[in-house]
């Protein structure tokens, strides 16, 4: 497979893409947090034959750009979507791990036109009832260390144990070269302080967002399948439910892997990609 890399203007920042690929379906690929581009090398190394791939770092990860202020939901959704547009790009499948996962689910909801299917890996759709979800909060502990202003970034940028831990926390066989990829570019400064602006944007707006119930009355028109790590010590299998009122086509399927199942298992995101970009007779 050949990777080029380059840079696009979107949203008054410089983004940087890897694309890989033919000439067949754009394919757009969302990394999580500490990660980047690179995470999704494995998958498009899969994919590289049949589609044309995308793989984006966004705002404040990997080599794009990292402004002082813009990481909430809402505004990495319009920058992925300049993105698209400065692309040429009228729609694409979508897959997006983590952090890139939760805001594949914002992009398909606000924009669903630009996206044909949707693959999330590893994160939680908008709609899981309290009951599932509260007890199982304790294991987003550790985002305790990053999210608070000033501190967060002191932690991510002085304290280089915090993110190889977390990367070894999800896959323990993860090399260690892989892990300097993504630690060491995460502790910039600036790209410190959009770690913890990441997690500091969620607090302040998601969480209450899905506490308030705010999704309860969006609804998600473009064909997903969320895929789950039964071993990921972030996202409890149990909390994790189908929304059929909320949904025309979501399904939840389980891999015997952990939180980063495009990096421990490509294959099987690989072919979840394929699957929903292919869909079956009288699948929407």
């Amino acid at each position: 497979m050949t990777t080029t890399h380059h840079f696009v203007a979107a949203n008054g920042l410089r983004f940087h893409i890897a694309e890989a690929g033919t000439d067949g379906p754009p394919v757009l690929l969302l990394h999580g947090y500490p990660q980047h581009s690179h995470a999704c090398r494995h998958v498009m190394a899969d994919l590289a034959a049949d589609y044309h791939l995308y793989a984006l770092d966004l705002r404040g990860a990997g080599a794009s750009d990292a402004p002082r202020s813009g990481y909430d939901t809402r505004t990495l959704a319009t920058d992925v979507l300049a993105v698209l547009d400065a692309l040429d790009l009228p729609a694409v499948h979508l897959s997006g791990h983590q952090w890139g996962g939760w805001l594949g689910f914002h992009l398909a909801l606000t924009a669903p036109e630009r996206f044909h299917s949707f693959v999330a890996v590893n994160a939680p759709h908008p709609w899981l009832p309290h009951r599932k979800l509260l007890p199982q909060m304790w294991r987003f502990w550790y985002t305790a260390l990053l999210e608070y202003p000033a501190l967060g970034a002191w932690i991510i940028r002085t304290r280089p144990g915090v993110l190889r831990w977390l990367l070894r926390r999800g896959r323990p066989d993860l090399p260690d070269a892989d892990i300097d990829v993504f630690a060491d570019v995460a502790r910039e400064p600036a790209r410190a302080r959009a770690g913890q602006q990441l997690h500091w944007q969620i607090v302040l707006r998601d969480i209450p967002r899905r506490l308030l119930g705010r999704y309860r009355r969006q609804h998600l028109h473009v064909p997903t399948l969320l895929l789950a790590g039964t071993r990921d010590f972030a996202l409890s299998p149990r909390s994790l439910t189908d929304a059929p009122r909320n949904a025309d086509d979501l399904q939840v399927r389980f891999v015997d892997g952990g939180h980063y199942l495009p990096e421990e298992h490509p294959a099987q995101v690989a072919a979840a990609i394929r699957e929903m970009s292919n869909p079956a007779p009288g699948r929407s």
